[in-house]
């Protein structure tokens, strides 16, 4: 609550003036610490880290493809990959494959992940948005802080300068005989408990303009300082609305609620894949493969150039005995190396099928896995559940703590307007004799204390109407002040 409650005060981000004097704006201020805090720069790692997880579901879709290569060399009795004998020898051999394989169907579990992973992008966009609010509402809480203790010491010092004035005033009265001196001494001892409230509240300004400045990392603490400005009453007409209606408008626009529905989706998604391992699983693949080896040769035949033919008998003639004489090629055999290429295309071959995996016992992995997310789905519900309560009594206190504010404004308000009023009157008997400088001094002290109130009932009133223009579902930028 409190940080809702603190996180209006943000939204003065839209009506801040430019900064003069180097003095520093509220959006200025905001702006600083979001940009330049760290937990926020890690929260927007998430973020990358979203988008990755995203980028990897996607590829779980896309075929696979990878390359193999290897070189070798074996020594001694040695098979030859290319005749298949085996041979005391030293090879050189090498091989090269590229294999294609793509998941058929796996469970669901590849829909199911990516669908995951933009449910933990949207997370992360949730948890980077609320971080930023949460540091705008510690510098607009610290802002607001230096903002009302500047205005406290105004109206001290305004009233110190009266203060002075009566003094000489009084003086004047009692050197004509007209006054007691002991009057003279009791407004100079309202002069001297005023001037130690100008230096408890410059102090004030001073413990509470160092805070800010920490809170920004600014160092020079002396030349940091604030703009000021005159912050108006609007959108009062959010309190005409029925708590049950701002809270229907809330739901729609908080982030803790947003991110509690993100984490539960995100959990009801973890059960869903953890349920894709009881499926089986079914594959396909293409493989391409082919070798080479050093050395590697071919034996051809071909006609001796040089004696073309040779002259053998091939047989007898039955009865007479006479040799048959035939002629035949005379061929020569001769080895050639073959080349590197040539033998990759003489070597190659290709694979190619389905792969089913049955997952029948795996020691209860898997089922522990989904009763493990079925628990933590529960406990998530669980915690949505409480979010939706938590947020329910925000506003409700919201409504309630704007309309307290608005009667706390108004009771302060007619508060100055007597108070002024019972001051004025004192000061006409003062001057005129007809009352001590004990009872003025009392109708100064509750004069002033009522200009004090009424400052702080005013922001007060201010910010809880912005925050109850927030759970209605008003946007920051057409929040007006």
């Amino acid at each position: 609550m409190k940080k809702i409650i603190s996180l209006c005060f943000t939204l003065l981000i839209a009506v801040a003036g430019i900064a003069q004097d180097n003095k520093w704006t509220l959006q200025e201020c905001v702006q600083h610490a979001i940009d330049n805090n760290i937990t926020i720069k890690q929260t927007e790692l998430d973020k990358e880290s979203a988008d990755i997880d995203k980028r990897g579901a996607i590829g779980n879709f896309l075929p696979r493809l990878n390359g193999s290569a290897s070189n070798n060399w074996n020594s001694g009795l040695t098979q030859n990959i290319t005749t298949g004998i085996l041979e005391t020898q030293t090879l050189r051999n090498s091989s090269y494959s590229i294999t294609a394989g793509i998941r058929i169907f796996g469970g669901m579990a590849n829909v199911r992940t990516l669908d995951r992973a933009e449910l933990s992008k949207i997370s992360a966009d949730y948890n980077v948005a609320r971080l930023k609010d949460d540091i705008a509402l510690n510098v607009a809480v610290s802002y607001l802080g230096v903002l009302l203790n500047k205005e406290n010491l105004k109206v001290i010092e305004t009233q110190n300068i009266v203060t002075k004035q009566q003094i000489q005033q009084t003086q004047d009265l009692v050197d004509g005989g007209v006054l007691p001196r002991g009057d003279l001494l009791e407004i100079q001892a309202t002069d001297a408990a005023e001037m130690q409230r100008i230096v408890a509240a410059d102090n004030a300004v001073k413990v509470s303009l160092i805070g800010l400045a920490q809170l920004l990392n600014i160092e020079d603490y002396k030349a940091f300082d604030i703009a000021e400005q005159e912050y108006n009453l609007l959108g009062e007409e959010v309190l005409e609305n029925i708590p049950e209606v701002i809270l229907e408008k809330a739901k729609e626009t908080r982030y803790d609620l947003k991110i509690a529905e993100q984490n539960l989706a995100i959990a009801e998604k973890d059960l869903q894949i953890s349920k894709s391992g009881l499926l089986p699983t079914l594959d396909g693949f293409f493989n391409y493969n082919t070798r080479e080896q050093g050395g590697a040769v071919r034996f051809s035949q071909s006609v001796d150039p040089n004696n073309p033919f040779l002259t053998q008998t091939i047989g007898q003639v039955e009865g007479t005995g006479e040799n048959v004489i035939g002629q035949f090629p005379n061929t020569v055999t001769t080895a050639n190396e073959l080349g590197f290429i040539e033998q990759l295309y003489l070597n190659d071959g290709i694979s190619y099928g389905l792969s089913l995996n049955v997952p029948i016992f795996n020691g209860w992995t898997a089922k522990n896995q989904v009763k493990r997310n079925e628990v933590n789905v529960k406990r998530l519900q669980y915690q949505r559940e409480q979010a939706e309560l938590d947020l329910e009594t925000a506003v409700y206190q919201a409504y309630t703590d704007a309309k307290a504010a608005r009667e706390s404004y108004k009771a302060a308000r007619i508060s100055v307007e007597s108070q002024e009023l019972a001051y004025s009157y004192a000061k006409e008997r003062y001057d005129n004799g007809l009352t001590n400088a004990f009872d003025f001094s009392q109708a100064k002290l509750r004069y002033d204390n009522a200009q004090i109130e009424l400052t702080r009932s005013k922001y007060d009133y201010i910010f809880r109407i912005k925050v109850l223009e927030l759970y209605f579902g008003v946007p920051v930028t057409e929040l007006k002040f």
